[in-house]
């Protein structure tokens, strides 16, 4: 009788030991040290810790922007840095940015000369699908969002939370594995906090992105299920209370 095949692994990514130096000597800072994370596909975490903690370092490390100084990380099973190997292992970072990880900051940051669509169809255009296919997935996704009635505007002409529906579907447009949301309810109210943690809930659900946040916006905190807090460098794992968004 043949084996049952293994449930697929449904690891986005995966930190080993990584670590991060600037400088040395005397005048070296430990940004991170022998951080070890994981984070699950269709899952929203979060990252939390003072100023200067790391966290964004910690984000730069898993967007590709900056080399970290020791340790390992994998996506989707794949070894994409690995000190002991030499480094980077993805030979293009810029189509590992474009094509495996999304963006969400804090500000929107989309191309105001451009409608809707465009602007969250531009990616996948820039990464070879045809224009009408890119311009599909980012109906589809706008249409998830509830902006698909606004499909054809100039987004400078949208509201702030027009924008950053938009700025959620753009960073999903190319289905990356993982996503980063730097600080993305820092500047709202509660109630526009906690829409935003119901979009990226439903979001992480549907398309099976791992999301991670980072935050210290004490509103969202009890949403999460998972937090990570780091502090000198160091993070440390604990459950969240998983608080209910409502409907």
């Amino acid at each position: 009788m043949d084996k049952a095949a293994a449930p697929p692994d449904d690891t986005a990514i995966r930190l080993r030991g990584l670590s991060k130096t600037f400088g040395s000597g005397s005048t070296a800072v430990h940004a991170l040290r022998d951080v070890d994370m994981t984070l699950r596909r269709g899952e929203v975490v979060g990252l939390v810790g003072p100023s200067g903690s790391g966290k964004s370092t910690l984000l730069k490390c898993l967007g590709a922007v900056v080399e970290p100084t020791a340790g390992r990380i994998e996506m989707g099973g794949q070894a994409v840095f690995d000190s002991a190997s030499g480094g980077w292992l993805i030979d293009d970072l810029r189509a590992l940015r474009r094509d495996r990880i999304g963006f969400i900051f804090q500000a929107p940051y989309l191309i105001p000369f451009l409608d809707v669509t465009d602007n969250v169809a531009l990616l996948p255009m820039l990464a070879g699908h045809p224009d009408r296919e890119a311009r599909a997935r980012a109906r589809e996704l706008l249409e998830a969002l509830d902006v698909g009635h606004r499909l054809g505007v100039r987004v400078s002409l949208l509201s702030g939370g027009e924008q950053q529906r938009v700025a959620i579907a753009r960073s999903l447009v190319n289905r990356p594995p993982v996503i980063l949301a730097d600080e993305p309810t820092a500047p709202l109210d509660s109630e526009r906090a906690l829409a935003v943690m119901r979009i990226l809930e439903e979001m992480a659900r549907r398309y099976g992105a791992a999301i991670i946040v980072v935050t210290h916006d004490e509103k969202i905190i009890p949403t999460f299920r998972r937090i990570y807090r780091i502090r000198d460098g160091r993070t440390v794992e604990e459950a969240g209370e998983g608080r209910s968004l409502g409907p």
